[in-house]
């Protein structure tokens, strides 16, 4: 890299949306989940006033608050606990409701999610293959936001790489096995957690900026490649399909989101920084995305096999005009 001719972008942004003071503060990874939710409300309703899949209008804001703290919340977390932090996990169980350390697996919520809305669909007679087609549609949406505020949080980011748009990520210094790329004169194993932070620390030496962008190693954006491929291609790629084909057999849907999800991850899993050990030789999260294409393939042949569909010109009242 010593022909490079242009400077990267030294990521310098706060995981909090505002402050109030020292004690309390409003996190992008916080308003990410609201956002999803939120969003996924709205469609689930346009989805029930006109007919596509098994809830009515005046159900969904009960299904999608249960979702948010049965399946993404509760299940994300179990889910991070026993594939990325077992021996933590095991060591201090108590570990798993420390919700403000962070530490959620999206292969997690998407299993919490299965399993509650398979419970849903038991109590309330509905189809579950039918139910899912819909939530797998705007689930992609929260998967887009977590991902930008992973990005926001400098968190999960990409391996090591010089093209022109890679950046630097303050963050990385506290990895274990970070070694810096330049001499430096900074103390820099006393800078506090945040990009942000960081970056303030280290303006208050001389020449402190440019000696922490020394240091630094130039990585993939690897957060805004999985927001991109795992959120927004999967999202428009549902919808219209949702739009197009409205009386698709149930789980059609639900195994192209299984399927197209894990080709997703497994893609963007090469250009992202390994966050646990690697399996076989590939990461976590590509070991376990191929466990998401058979069970895909497995919603794809139920949905042919049994073929079951939404009644006929199925279109709902609406609550309200």
């Amino acid at each position: 890299m010593s022909g490079q001719v242009f400077a990267y972008y030294l990521h310098n942004l706060s995981p909090h949306v505002i402050r109030f003071g020292e004690g309390f503060a409003v996190h992008w990874y916080g308003l990410a989940y609201v956002l999803g939710f939120y969003c996924g409300y709205l469609l689930l309703v346009r989805f029930a006033k006109k007919g596509l899949g098994e809830l009515k209008p005046d159900q969904v804001a009960d299904f999608i608050t249960y979702c948010a703290l049965f399946g993404v919340v509760l299940g994300g977390r179990i889910g991070y606990m026993l594939l990325y932090n077992f021996d933590s996990f095991v060591a201090n169980p108590l570990s798993l409701f420390k919700l403000w350390d962070g530490g959620m697996a999206s292969h997690g919520g998407i299993a919490g999610l299965a399993l509650f809305t398979l419970y849903f669909a038991r109590k309330h007679k509905m189809s579950w293959t039918g139910l899912g087609d819909n939530l797998v549609v705007v689930a992609p949406l929260g998967i887009f936001f977590g991902r930008m505020a992973n990005f926001i949080n400098g968190e999960l980011y990409g391996r090591t790489t010089d093209v022109s748009w890679a950046m630097k990520f303050p963050t990385e210094i506290h990895e274990p096995t970070f070694t810096p790329a330049a001499s430096t004169t900074l103390p820099w194993q006393t800078f506090p957690q945040h990009s942000h932070e960081i970056v303030s620390a280290a303006s208050q030496f001389p020449d402190g900026r440019a000696q922490l962008e020394a240091i630094l190693h130039p990585r993939h954006p690897s957060q805004l490649y999985e927001g991109a491929l795992e959120g927004l291609f999967l999202f428009f790629i549902l919808y219209a399909i949702r739009m197009k084909w409205k009386n698709l057999s149930h789980g059609i849907l639900t195994g192209l989101f299984f399927i197209l999800y894990a080709i997703g991850r497994i893609v963007s899993e090469n250009f992202r920084e390994p966050d646990s050990s690697l399996i076989m030789g590939i990461t976590k999260g590509q070991f376990y995305s191929v466990f998401m294409i058979v069970i895909g393939l497995l919603f794809l042949a139920w949905a042919v096999f049994f073929n079951r569909k939404n009644p006929q010109n199925p279109k709902r009242t609406p609550l309200v005009s």
